[in-house]
């Protein structure tokens, strides 16, 4: 395969976008109904247009964490934009791209509230890929985006389908951390409820134009670490 293929979205058809089998039900359904054909249109047209679009998997992050295997929900907003960044989850980027200033503190913050290495991987890039498959659930709550534009997706149709995501982890039995950065972050909460004995955890968004800046400065939250000791509450 030409290795600009696989930086970018090609295909419109959800077929060619796998997710874990505990997901299949709640996809399909938003894939058939009005919003969710809509969408699908939107992005063909589009892609009929030339438009770049990222990130090559959409629904990446439903593929490496099912459902059943979620114990930390991490919430961004939408891709990003720069040719060669995405790689369907949030906050990452495909290995080998110079870190984001956003990931930079993600991983600063993670050295200081843990003592892990930065970054805190034998590769040092940027992909989550290991949180993805060990549990952390990296969502954006728009999951395509065209080149050069953020949030040019916003408002498609894509968040109806998070949302739906958002609601069937906050709505399982077992106690999730969500970590909410940020005030686009922020407004879902009100989808997680406040009986299920979920940690919700909320700060500022690590981009440099908030992380240090009062009244929940995104450096010195301590997620990672309540994060761990909440864990380690479970039994984990």
């Amino acid at each position: 395969m030409h290795a600009e293929a696989a930086t970018q979205l090609r295909s419109a058809n959800p077929d060619d976008w796998p997710v874990a089998p505990g997901w299949q039900a709640l996809t399909a359904g938003f894939f058939a109904s009005a919003e969710g054909r809509s969408l699908l249109d939107f992005l063909r047209q589009r892609l009929q247009a030339g438009a770049v679009l990222f990130p090559p998997e959409p629904l990446r992050a439903l593929a490496l964490t099912p459902p059943e295997a979620v114990r930390v929900l991490i919430l961004g907003q939408d891709p990003y934009h720069g040719r060669g960044q995405a790689e369907g989850l949030a906050f990452s980027v495909a290995p080998g791209v110079r870190l984001p200033p956003s990931l930079q503190n993600i991983f600063k913050e993670m050295r200081r509230d843990l003592g892990t290495p930065f970054p805190p991987f034998p590769d040092p890039g940027g992909s989550l890929v290991q949180w993805a498959t060990n549990g952390v659930l990296l969502l954006n709550t728009c999951l395509t985006v065209e080149e050069g534009q953020a949030a040019s997706h916003s408002g498609r149709g894509w968040e109806r389908l998070t949302d739906a995501v958002i609601r069937h982890v906050a709505e399982g039995a077992r106690p999730v951390v969500f970590m909410l950065w940020g005030n686009h972050a922020q407004t879902k909460r009100a989808l997680i409820p406040a009986d299920r004995g979920h940690l919700v955890l909320t700060s500022n968004h690590p981009s440099p134009l908030s992380a240090l800046r009062p009244p929940a400065p995104f450096i010195g939250n301590g997620h990672f670490g309540q994060a761990r000791a909440f864990r380690e509450r479970q039994g984990a």
